[in-house]
């Protein structure tokens, strides 16, 4: 029987699910820590990947290469973009993941990968540069599930994934507008790459931690991000399969 994956990047963005687990038992894969257990009549893996694009494409790697894997959700915190009408504790659900740093800087600014006419990645005769779409039929259907049984502000859009969070107003403003994006992250297009390689389907959901402007952890919200992130996860996890 396949499994559902869950990552997250670090154990506070899934410490509730691992405790939800049923019949758990933590295997070793190339240095990682993989929990297995069961969850509303699921098999489900459980894996921290670490922070980072190199580290989430590895751990996602590794547990498709040594586990019947059905579909990878990526879970966790994120930033919010000005504009994206989020707020600190509400939900995203990625409708698409942007490498936002893959590409050149030139006289007249960023470009992506287009620009040196490289692609990240072939599948098939498809040539992927920058963006990975999402299934969006069924990011559809976790919006309507999330929005109709918890009382969380949720929206569906497009993340961005970076090296360097954001961390002034200027930079924020560049990338949102750049992209249409509500949420960033550090790890999602990396899975999301992977994810296309082996044909698997992918899911993003973010708790959103603080908004993507200045700098400032005082007005940061990890654990409510985290913990609202799970609940929609374990709604999803009962009712969405």
């Amino acid at each position: 029987m396949k499994s559902l994956a869950v990552l997250s990047s670090v154990p506070f963005e899934s410490d509730r699910l691992l405790a939800s687990l049923k019949n758990v038992r933590s295997i070793k894969v190339a240095g990682k820590k993989v929990f297995r257990g069961r969850l509303s009549g699921r098999d489900i893996l459980l894996l921290n990947t670490g922070i980072g694009k190199v580290n989430a494409a590895h751990s996602a790697t590794c547990v498709i290469e040594n586990f019947p894997v059905s579909q990878i959700i990526n879970i966790g915190v994120g930033g919010a973009y000005p504009g994206s009408g989020l707020n600190t504790g509400d939900l995203a659900i990625a409708s698409k993941e942007i490498f936002g740093d893959e590409g050149v800087i030139t006289s007249g600014g960023w470009k992506d990968m287009t620009e040196i006419g490289i692609p990240v990645v072939h599948i098939g005769k498809k040539k992927y540069f920058n963006e990975f779409p999402l299934n969006n039929a069924f990011a559809k259907k976790v919006f309507k599930l999330v929005t109709r049984h918890l009382s969380l502000v949720t929206k569906s859009g497009i993340f961005v994934t970076v090296s360097s969070t954001t961390g002034t107003r200027k930079r924020a403003a560049e990338l949102e507008k750049r992209f249409k994006a509500v949420c960033e992250n550090m790890e999602g297009a990396a899975i999301a790459q992977v994810c296309a390689i082996y044909k698997i389907p992918f899911l993003e959901i973010r708790g959103i931690s603080n908004m993507v402007a200045e700098r400032d952890k005082r007005k940061w919200d990890l654990k409510l991000a985290s913990e609202n992130c799970q609940e929609a996860v374990l709604e999803v996890i009962k009712n969405a399969f």
